[in-house]
């Protein structure tokens, strides 16, 4: 009962919060204060509000949080990530991806810590252990944080992550929270979207998404959100991280498709927040939109952020792509992959006949 009214609360804090005037004024996207979606924002009013509350409150969804051991994980060693294989990745839960690319490392969200949530002791704790831990890690050359949420911008890992990360990209609006956690200035550079930056051989691009951003009562909007363009030599790829469905993925799909494998949230959905977390099959259509070969859904399986069996995800996101034809991928936590020929996945998270 107390966790769920922990979890009431935070809700009411990242729904309802306030924003103030920034330095942005060159943005397009920036106005009044704040940043702003391209087609839908999220309208939060108080009843509105008020209704999502009551419909956590009341919901009796059943097996929200895995079993122990429901969640297989793939343990790493320091060695596995520096022998992998060139063009290959690795997820590590959640959104924090692990990518070998012109044979360096290049980590997406990095989120590690036991919950996300404004503090350590309430809130959605973490389904399975990291398939490795930060101190095992060797030196990352670029880290890709997508916007200010708490489940993509973990302060534990990134005060961790600090002396053993080459460079960070992330929106505007970042920068500040990422100076506070512990990050050089000097290791930081915040793009708009459509700015791209090529880091050596690596080029990224931040790429439209329909989301939102805020920690708490005071920064609602107050930084950029963003999908990543990731290309190497040998590979394009389609970081989506956080956002509701829009015809953005299709203007994407068209500057830069074809994608060679999309990373596309899939988990974390409720019909009662649509504008800001794609339904399954929307999430099929953004795959689709942005020309992607080979689906790879995220943003699921690691941490409660919904009224949905923590199984549901994989099971939807399945059953979409076998409509539509898609060709998905669902490797382990900690299960490595090559991304132009991935091998063939398990459905690991099906229940056993015995169950």
């Amino acid at each position: 009962m107390i966790q769920k009214i922990f979890t009431l609360i935070f809700i009411g804090i990242m729904m309802n919060a306030c924003t103030n005037k920034g330095p942005f004024v060159l943005s397009p996207h920036y106005k009044e204060g704040k940043f702003s979606n391209a087609e839908a924002n999220i309208n939060m009013s108080f009843g509105r509000m008020v209704d999502t509350m009551k419909a956590y409150y009341r919901d009796t969804t059943k097996a929200k949080v895995p079993q122990k051991g429901e969640i297989p994980v793939v343990k790493l060693t320091r060695n596995d990530i520096i022998t992998m294989k060139d063009n290959s990745m690795v997820r590590l839960g959640h959104s924090t991806l692990l990518f070998k690319l012109d044979n360096r490392l290049l980590l997406t969200d990095p989120v590690f810590g036991k919950r996300v949530s404004p503090v350590n002791f309430m809130g959605p704790k973490r389904f399975h252990p990291n398939p490795i831990s930060i101190e095992e890690l060797p030196f990352i050359d670029i880290v890709i944080i997508s916007h200010n949420h708490y489940d993509h911008l973990d302060a534990y890992s990134i005060q961790k992550l600090k002396d053993k990360v080459g460079h960070i990209y992330t929106t505007l609006g970042v920068s500040e929270k990422l100076i506070e956690f512990g990050i050089d200035a000097s290791k930081i550079t915040e793009l708009d979207w459509w700015q791209g930056i090529c880091d050596k051989s690596i080029t990224i691009t931040a790429t439209p998404a329909q989301h939102f951003s805020g920690r708490g009562l005071l920064d609602r909007n107050k930084s950029l959100w963003a999908s990543w363009v990731i290309s190497s030599s040998k590979s394009r790829l389609f970081f989506g991280a956080d956002g509701g469905y829009f015809s953005g993925f299709k203007e994407i799909g068209k500057k830069f498709g074809p994608f060679d494998m999309t990373f596309l949230e899939a988990g974390a959905y409720s019909k009662l927040w649509k504008e800001v977390h794609m339904m399954p099959d929307e999430t099929i259509q953004a795959h689709l939109d942005l020309k992607g070969k080979k689906l790879f859904a995220i943003h699921n399986g690691t941490f409660e952020l919904a009224m949905h069996a923590w199984r549901e995800p994989f099971e939807r996101i399945e059953a979409e792509a076998q409509k539509k034809g898609v060709n998905i991928t669902h490797p382990k936590m900690g299960e490595v992959i090559e991304i132009l020929n991935p091998h063939q996945t398990k459905r690991w998270w099906a229940k056993s006949k015995k169950d």
